[in-house]
């Protein structure tokens, strides 16, 4: 007879830590196994656009950077276009830009940097206009399940304004921690983005 499953110890949790970097990045860990390591690199030298730069730490909830933290970016070309086949814009797809990155903080200083292009404005729900923005997602240890953020940029303020995601945040000082600065540094466009994963300036995570 077959015993019911309520019986059962439910299994132990466990983070992706420390070993993500391995099965993900392993060349990050000092293992070249891989004909093609996905790097920070998102954009190629013809890639169509305005290149750019980004950078930041994820900060855990006492405020220390957190120094082995990986990340996946994606984003639309400088045409508002997706290198994927479920894009039906009629918009040249950019051969040279990837859009999709995988990124590994500095074991040192926690730093992660991210060498792309500025994304276009795409469409969303019903036809309503995205500002330029790319979708970060992170994972590292004590992270059970990987986070899901957005990143928008500061000198796009009248299309923040009117971003249907954006507006999705009540207060305004949350709106706030989805926005990178814009500087420049040695002649590059430099966007500074840190991601705080608890506190008083945690950023906003988004249910996908």
């Amino acid at each position: 007879m077959t015993q019911p499953l309520d019986y059962l110890k439910e299994t132990a949790s466990q983070t992706a830590g420390p070993y993500v970097h391995i099965g993900l990045a392993p060349a990050m860990a000092g293992f070249h196994i891989f004909e093609k390591n996905f790097t920070n690199v998102v954009a190629g030298p013809n890639t169509r656009g305005e290149h750019i730069v980004i950078e930041g730490r994820v900060f855990d909830g006492t405020g220390t950077p957190v120094r082995d933290v990986l990340l996946e970016s994606w984003q639309a070309s400088a045409d508002g276009k997706y290198n994927h086949p479920e894009d039906f814009q009629q918009k040249p797809v950019d051969d040279d830009f990837r859009g999709w990155g995988r990124i590994c903080s500095d074991f040192e200083t926690g730093v992660y940097t991210i060498q792309t292009i500025k994304p276009g404005p795409v469409p969303g729900r019903n036809g309503k206009v995205q500002a330029p923005h790319i979708s970060l997602w992170i994972v590292a240890r004590g992270i059970n399940i990987g986070l899901q953020t957005r990143l928008y940029f500061s000198d796009e303020a009248a299309a923040n304004a009117a971003d249907p995601v954006l507006n999705l945040i009540e207060q305004e000082e949350r709106r706030k921690t989805l926005i990178a600065q814009r500087a420049e540094r040695d002649g590059k466009v430099v966007y500074s983005f840190d991601i705080h994963l608890q506190g008083d300036d945690e950023t906003v995570f988004f249910d996908v």
